[in-house]
Protein backbone atom coordinates (compact mmCIF):
# COMPACT_ATOMS: atom_id res chain seq x y z
CA UNK A 1 0.00 0.00 0.00
CA UNK A 2 2.96 2.38 0.74
CA UNK A 3 4.56 1.34 -2.18
CA UNK A 4 1.68 2.43 -4.23
CA UNK A 5 1.44 5.73 -2.30
CA UNK A 6 4.72 7.13 -2.11
CA UNK A 7 4.79 7.38 -6.61
CA UNK A 8 1.69 8.92 -6.28
CA UNK A 9 2.98 11.60 -3.60
CA UNK A 10 5.86 12.35 -5.46
CA UNK A 11 4.08 13.16 -8.94
CA UNK A 12 2.12 15.60 -6.68
CA UNK A 13 4.65 17.23 -5.19
CA UNK A 14 6.90 17.47 -8.19
CA UNK A 15 4.01 18.68 -10.46
CA UNK A 16 3.14 21.24 -7.51
CA UNK A 17 6.59 22.16 -7.39
CA UNK A 18 6.63 22.89 -11.44
CA UNK A 19 2.96 24.84 -10.74
CA UNK A 20 4.99 27.28 -7.88
CA UNK A 21 8.09 27.70 -10.37
CA UNK A 22 5.76 28.98 -13.08
CA UNK A 23 3.63 31.18 -10.35
CA UNK A 24 7.17 33.18 -9.96
CA UNK A 25 6.04 35.95 -11.44
CA UNK A 26 6.75 39.79 -11.06
CA UNK A 27 4.26 42.75 -12.40
CA UNK A 28 6.91 45.78 -12.26
CA UNK A 29 5.52 48.14 -14.00
CA UNK A 30 5.41 50.84 -10.99
CA UNK A 31 8.99 51.69 -11.76
CA UNK A 32 8.09 52.42 -15.52
CA UNK A 33 7.91 56.36 -15.60
CA UNK A 34 5.90 55.54 -18.56
CA UNK A 35 2.27 54.85 -17.04
CA UNK A 36 1.36 53.45 -20.47
CA UNK A 37 4.56 50.47 -20.10
CA UNK A 38 4.32 47.76 -18.44
CA UNK A 39 7.26 45.76 -17.13
CA UNK A 40 6.46 41.94 -16.68
CA UNK A 41 9.44 39.32 -14.93
CA UNK A 42 9.03 35.54 -14.63
CA UNK A 43 11.52 33.97 -12.67
CA UNK A 44 11.86 30.23 -12.04
CA UNK A 45 14.45 28.06 -9.54
CA UNK A 46 14.95 32.14 -8.25
CA UNK A 47 16.63 33.03 -11.66
CA UNK A 48 14.80 35.60 -14.35
CA UNK A 49 14.37 33.50 -17.31
CA UNK A 50 11.83 36.18 -19.21
CA UNK A 51 11.43 39.71 -19.46
CA UNK A 52 8.97 42.11 -21.15
CA UNK A 53 8.72 45.92 -21.14
CA UNK A 54 6.24 47.41 -23.96
CA UNK A 55 2.93 49.64 -24.04
CA UNK A 56 0.21 47.64 -25.47
CA UNK A 57 -3.40 48.71 -26.46
CA UNK A 58 -5.61 46.85 -29.27
CA UNK A 59 -8.18 48.09 -30.88
CA UNK A 60 -11.43 46.25 -31.33
CA UNK A 61 -13.92 46.31 -33.87
CA UNK A 62 -17.93 45.69 -32.74
CA UNK A 63 -21.48 46.03 -33.80
CA UNK A 64 -23.94 48.05 -32.17
CA UNK A 65 -27.06 48.73 -33.58
CA UNK A 66 -28.30 51.78 -35.41
CA UNK A 67 -30.54 54.51 -34.46
CA UNK A 68 -33.27 52.53 -36.29
CA UNK A 69 -32.78 49.00 -34.68
CA UNK A 70 -32.54 47.55 -37.49
CA UNK A 71 -29.31 48.28 -39.16
CA UNK A 72 -25.91 47.13 -37.56
CA UNK A 73 -23.36 49.13 -37.42
CA UNK A 74 -19.31 48.67 -36.09
CA UNK A 75 -18.02 50.57 -33.22
CA UNK A 76 -14.04 50.31 -32.00
CA UNK A 77 -12.94 49.94 -28.71
CA UNK A 78 -9.43 50.92 -27.79
CA UNK A 79 -8.44 48.86 -24.99
CA UNK A 80 -5.14 49.65 -23.28
CA UNK A 81 -3.08 46.74 -21.26
CA UNK A 82 -3.63 47.64 -17.54
CA UNK A 83 -0.87 48.27 -15.37
CA UNK A 84 -2.11 46.20 -12.58
CA UNK A 85 -2.44 43.23 -14.51
CA UNK A 86 -1.89 39.35 -13.04
CA UNK A 87 0.59 37.49 -14.76
CA UNK A 88 1.33 34.06 -15.53
CA UNK A 89 4.57 32.48 -16.92
CA UNK A 90 6.52 30.00 -17.63
CA UNK A 91 10.03 29.09 -19.42
CA UNK A 92 11.11 26.48 -20.89
CA UNK A 93 14.52 25.17 -23.55
CA UNK A 94 12.52 26.11 -26.54
CA UNK A 95 9.59 27.43 -25.48
CA UNK A 96 8.60 30.22 -23.02
CA UNK A 97 5.23 32.20 -22.78
CA UNK A 98 3.76 35.18 -20.95
CA UNK A 99 -0.29 35.19 -19.96
CA UNK A 100 -1.29 38.60 -18.67
CA UNK A 101 -5.63 39.15 -17.57
CA UNK A 102 -7.30 42.43 -16.18
CA UNK A 103 -10.06 43.75 -15.30
CA UNK A 104 -11.45 40.68 -13.72
CA UNK A 105 -10.14 38.35 -16.38
CA UNK A 106 -12.20 40.24 -18.92
CA UNK A 107 -9.52 40.78 -21.18
CA UNK A 108 -6.57 38.18 -21.36
CA UNK A 109 -3.51 38.53 -23.56
CA UNK A 110 -0.79 34.98 -23.73
CA UNK A 111 2.05 34.99 -25.89
CA UNK A 112 3.84 32.61 -27.18
CA UNK A 113 7.68 32.42 -27.59
CA UNK A 114 9.87 29.93 -29.90
CA UNK A 115 13.64 29.26 -29.82
CA UNK A 116 14.69 27.47 -33.08
CA UNK A 117 17.60 26.60 -35.35
CA UNK A 118 18.39 26.97 -38.83
CA UNK A 119 20.95 26.89 -41.52
CA UNK A 120 22.55 29.68 -42.91
CA UNK A 121 25.38 30.11 -45.62
CA UNK A 122 27.18 30.76 -42.44
CA UNK A 123 26.30 27.48 -40.85
CA UNK A 124 23.76 26.28 -37.97
CA UNK A 125 22.19 29.48 -36.23
CA UNK A 126 19.54 29.92 -33.66
CA UNK A 127 16.93 32.65 -33.66
CA UNK A 128 13.70 33.05 -31.16
CA UNK A 129 10.71 34.66 -32.00
CA UNK A 130 7.19 35.53 -31.32
CA UNK A 131 4.68 32.74 -32.51
CA UNK A 132 1.07 32.92 -31.28
CA UNK A 133 -0.68 35.64 -29.63
CA UNK A 134 -4.01 35.19 -28.19
CA UNK A 135 -6.45 37.63 -27.18
CA UNK A 136 -9.50 37.01 -25.74
CA UNK A 137 -12.17 39.98 -24.54
CA UNK A 138 -15.73 40.07 -23.23
CA UNK A 139 -17.93 42.99 -25.74
CA UNK A 140 -19.76 42.62 -22.22
CA UNK A 141 -17.77 44.22 -20.29
CA UNK A 142 -18.65 48.03 -19.90
CA UNK A 143 -15.34 49.86 -19.48
CA UNK A 144 -14.47 50.40 -23.45
CA UNK A 145 -17.44 48.21 -24.89
CA UNK A 146 -20.82 49.93 -25.03
CA UNK A 147 -24.09 48.61 -26.56
CA UNK A 148 -22.38 45.99 -27.93
CA UNK A 149 -24.71 43.43 -30.38
CA UNK A 150 -24.71 39.93 -28.71
CA UNK A 151 -22.50 40.39 -25.94
CA UNK A 152 -20.26 37.63 -24.85
CA UNK A 153 -16.52 36.41 -25.22
CA UNK A 154 -14.40 35.91 -28.30
CA UNK A 155 -10.72 35.24 -28.98
CA UNK A 156 -8.56 36.89 -31.55
CA UNK A 157 -5.48 34.81 -32.37
CA UNK A 158 -2.43 34.93 -34.85
CA UNK A 159 -2.17 32.95 -37.50
CA UNK A 160 1.30 31.61 -38.42
CA UNK A 161 3.06 34.66 -36.82
CA UNK A 162 6.67 34.55 -36.67
CA UNK A 163 7.48 38.26 -35.06
CA UNK A 164 10.31 39.78 -33.53
CA UNK A 165 12.95 37.32 -34.58
CA UNK A 166 15.93 37.61 -32.79
CA UNK A 167 19.35 35.94 -33.10
CA UNK A 168 19.80 33.09 -30.14
CA UNK A 169 21.15 35.38 -26.93
CA UNK A 170 20.36 38.36 -27.60
CA UNK A 171 17.02 40.32 -26.23
CA UNK A 172 14.57 42.26 -28.59
CA UNK A 173 14.23 46.19 -28.57
CA UNK A 174 11.80 48.43 -30.82
CA UNK A 175 10.66 51.77 -29.62
CA UNK A 176 8.71 52.63 -32.81
CA UNK A 177 4.80 51.39 -33.39
CA UNK A 178 4.13 47.85 -34.80
CA UNK A 179 1.04 46.51 -35.50
CA UNK A 180 0.11 42.98 -35.70
CA UNK A 181 -3.42 41.90 -37.01
CA UNK A 182 -5.30 39.28 -35.21
CA UNK A 183 -8.56 37.37 -36.38
CA UNK A 184 -11.53 37.49 -33.70
CA UNK A 185 -13.86 34.73 -33.78
CA UNK A 186 -16.69 37.34 -34.07
CA UNK A 187 -17.51 37.16 -37.38
CA UNK A 188 -13.71 36.84 -38.50
CA UNK A 189 -13.26 40.74 -37.44
CA UNK A 190 -9.43 41.94 -37.80
CA UNK A 191 -8.37 42.95 -34.25
CA UNK A 192 -5.04 44.98 -34.09
CA UNK A 193 -2.64 45.03 -31.86
CA UNK A 194 -0.56 48.15 -30.84
CA UNK A 195 2.82 47.16 -29.80
CA UNK A 196 5.66 50.15 -28.92
CA UNK A 197 8.50 50.66 -26.67
CA UNK A 198 9.50 46.64 -26.91
CA UNK A 199 12.29 45.49 -24.94
CA UNK A 200 12.14 41.57 -24.55
CA UNK A 201 13.93 38.21 -23.92
CA UNK A 202 12.00 35.04 -23.35
CA UNK A 203 15.20 33.01 -23.28
CA UNK A 204 18.55 32.83 -22.38
CA UNK A 205 18.56 35.72 -20.00
CA UNK A 206 22.58 36.38 -18.23
CA UNK A 207 21.32 37.51 -15.11
CA UNK A 208 18.63 38.46 -12.64
CA UNK A 209 16.98 41.56 -14.59
CA UNK A 210 19.92 41.98 -16.86
CA UNK A 211 18.93 42.11 -21.28
CA UNK A 212 21.51 40.57 -23.14
CA UNK A 213 22.84 42.99 -25.69
CA UNK A 214 19.78 44.39 -28.71
CA UNK A 215 18.76 43.15 -31.81
CA UNK A 216 17.34 46.42 -32.94
CA UNK A 217 14.10 46.19 -35.30
CA UNK A 218 14.73 47.30 -38.62
CA UNK A 219 12.35 50.96 -37.81
CA UNK A 220 15.10 51.93 -35.22
CA UNK A 221 17.76 51.13 -37.15
CA UNK A 222 17.06 53.35 -40.13
CA UNK A 223 15.63 55.70 -37.68
CA UNK A 224 19.48 55.88 -36.25
CA UNK A 225 20.96 56.09 -39.61
CA UNK A 226 18.56 59.02 -40.08
CA UNK A 227 19.78 60.64 -37.44
CA UNK A 228 23.23 59.92 -37.84
CA UNK A 229 23.72 60.30 -41.14
CA UNK A 230 23.77 64.24 -41.13
CA UNK A 231 26.63 64.47 -38.18
CA UNK A 232 28.46 62.22 -40.92
CA UNK A 233 28.09 63.92 -43.74
CA UNK A 234 28.94 67.32 -41.32
CA UNK A 235 32.28 65.27 -40.20
CA UNK A 236 33.43 64.42 -44.23
CA UNK A 237 31.93 67.59 -45.42
CA UNK A 238 34.25 69.48 -42.67
CA UNK A 239 37.24 67.17 -43.47
CA UNK A 240 37.15 67.64 -47.04
CA UNK A 241 37.13 71.54 -46.67
CA UNK A 242 40.27 71.42 -44.40
CA UNK A 243 41.95 69.09 -46.19
CA UNK A 244 41.33 71.62 -49.45
CA UNK A 245 42.23 74.53 -47.51
CA UNK A 246 45.83 72.29 -46.62
CA UNK A 247 46.50 71.85 -50.31
CA UNK A 248 45.69 75.43 -50.82
CA UNK A 249 47.62 76.65 -48.28
CA UNK A 250 50.85 74.20 -48.87
CA UNK A 251 50.11 74.94 -52.98
CA UNK A 252 50.44 78.87 -52.53
CA UNK A 253 53.91 78.65 -50.33
CA UNK A 254 55.38 76.76 -52.86
CA UNK A 255 54.66 78.73 -55.55
CA UNK A 256 55.41 81.98 -53.74
CA UNK A 257 58.78 80.47 -52.40
CA UNK A 258 59.82 79.66 -56.70
CA UNK A 259 61.90 82.20 -58.74
CA UNK A 260 59.49 83.92 -60.77
CA UNK A 261 61.04 83.54 -64.62
CA UNK A 262 59.82 86.89 -66.70
CA UNK A 263 58.01 86.34 -69.92
CA UNK A 264 60.49 89.51 -70.77
CA UNK A 265 63.39 87.99 -72.20
CA UNK A 266 65.09 91.76 -72.42
CA UNK A 267 65.14 91.44 -68.14
CA UNK A 268 67.18 88.39 -67.72
CA UNK A 269 70.02 90.43 -67.82
CA UNK A 270 68.91 92.18 -64.11
CA UNK A 271 68.55 88.68 -62.83
CA UNK A 272 71.48 86.99 -60.61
Amino acid sequence: MAGGLLPGLLFILHAAARLAAEQEVENLSGLSPNPEKDIFVVRENRTTCLMAEFAAKFIVPYDVWASNYVDLITEQADIPLSRGAEMKGKCGTNESELELSWLDQAYTLKLSFLKEGHNTSRGPEASWKLSRIQFTYDTSERTYFKDAVSPGKHTASSHRLSALVTPAGRSYECQAQQTISLVSSDHQKSVQLLLSEVRLQPFDIPADFVFSEEHKCPVDQREQLEETLPLILGLILGLVIVVTLGIYHIHHKLTASQVQIPRDRSQYKHMG
